[in-house]
């Protein structure tokens, strides 16, 4: 079962839709619930929030929730 849904800093969120919106690739550092880390690269095409959990999709490419990134662009990303 996955873990309850921590929703991120508004600062952090307003920065998702800041590239989303400019359409400017990105690197993120996901966790896995397993603790491993995935790195994804592309472009942020949707942010959004469904059932009190919010999430971001990659054009082409996986949802992603929001608590589980770690780093931004090789910014840690609390």
């Amino acid at each position: 079962m996955d873990q309850p849904y921590i929703p991120i800093n508004c600062e952090r969120h307003d920065e998702l839709l800041a590239l989303a919106t400019l359409r400017r690739p990105c690197t993120l550092d996901v966790e896995r619930p397993d603790g491993t880390l995935d790195n994804l690269a592309g472009v942020i095409e949707d942010v959004y929030a469904d059932t009190g959990v919010e999430y971001l999709r990659l054009r082409g490419g996986p949802t992603v929730r929001l608590d589980r990134i770690r780093a931004l662009n090789g910014r840690p990303f609390p």
